[in-house]
């Protein structure tokens, strides 16, 4: 799962540095995208996390699963490193290091248990947090540089975190025709294709790691209180420290990598208005 989602965001971001920077919340910068061979191998990779992080939410906590969703910026930079030719600063190695080492308390500390469910009044609230989403992207849309790839992000992070919340009741059931009658299908849906948009938008504005780190930390919190207050998950007896402790390393260090990450790509201005523009890619 964590492979996935790193392979996933080098990819997407490779293909959202190659379509034309977007000023506005227009979806069809999914459909321009789609037609970039490596952004739909991205989003490959990204399906075969979401099934895999579908199938750990039926039985273990969001405060883990969604904090190894983040650990896949550890595989993104070092792809980057070795693939792209990024130069990362000496802060985010330490970073990353950190971010793995927090994982490794939260997966000691998880203790799994079913989710309870989430209700109609759940339902309603997930859908209400859709609509703030939109409404706050349209502004966000407007920003630039890394104010525009952190606040995009961090929309696309609570999406995705919404979305979360949706699947760990969804993945306790056994029946499929339940699932399909279940509202939270497609709520999970939308707030997927929403987070993947903002994602997308995020990614074109400078730095992938500044991104997806805005969109790791936003998306961990929500997720990971909901799911202790509300949907029954559980830390193991006596180890409610390391929990909190590996938690908060988690979160320092994806936070932190939004403070740290420098730009990965650029686009260039096109010399003419008719001429379309080009990809100059750099190290940072």
């Amino acid at each position: 799962m964590i492979v996935a989602y790193g392979v996933a965001n080098l990819l997407q971001s490779i293909a959202a540095a190659r379509t034309t920077v977007h000023h506005t919340l227009d979806p069809g910068l999914l459909l321009r995208l789609a037609v970039h061979r490596t952004y739909l191998f991205g989003v490959g990779f990204q399906v075969v996390g979401f099934l895999l992080a579908f199938l750990a939410r039926r039985d273990l906590p969001l405060f883990l699963v969604q904090a190894a969703v983040a650990a896949g910026l550890g595989v993104t930079a070092l792809l980057g490193v070795v693939v792209v030719k990024w130069r990362l600063p000496r802060a985010e190695v330490g970073l990353l290091v950190l971010l793995f080492v927090g994982i490794g308390g939260l997966v000691a500390s998880a203790q799994p248990a079913p989710a309870l469910p989430i209700g109609v009044t759940g339902v309603v609230w997930l859908g209400g947090v859709l609509v703030l989403i939109a409404l706050l992207s349209g502004f966000a849309v407007r920003l630039q540089g890394a104010p525009g790839s952190v606040a995009l992000g961090s929309l696309a992070g609570l999406a995705f975190s919404a979305a979360a919340v949706a699947a760990r009741p969804l993945a306790s059931l056994h029946d499929p025709g339940a699932l399909f009658r279940d509202p939270l299908l497609y709520l999970l849906v939308a707030h997927s294709i929403v987070g993947q948009l903002l994602l997308g938008l995020a990614m074109q504005r400078g730095s992938t790691t500044a991104a997806v780190a805005a969109m790791d930390a936003a998306g961990a919190v929500p997720a990971a209180i909901v799911g202790l207050l509300l949907l029954g998950d559980q830390v193991r007896p006596g180890l409610e420290w390391l929990a909190a402790v590996g938690f908060l390393m988690t979160l320092a260090s994806v936070i932190g990598l939004t403070r740290y990450a420098e730009p990965q790509h650029h686009h260039s201005v096109p010399e003419s208005p008719g001429q379309p523009r080009a990809l100059s890619s750099h190290a940072a």
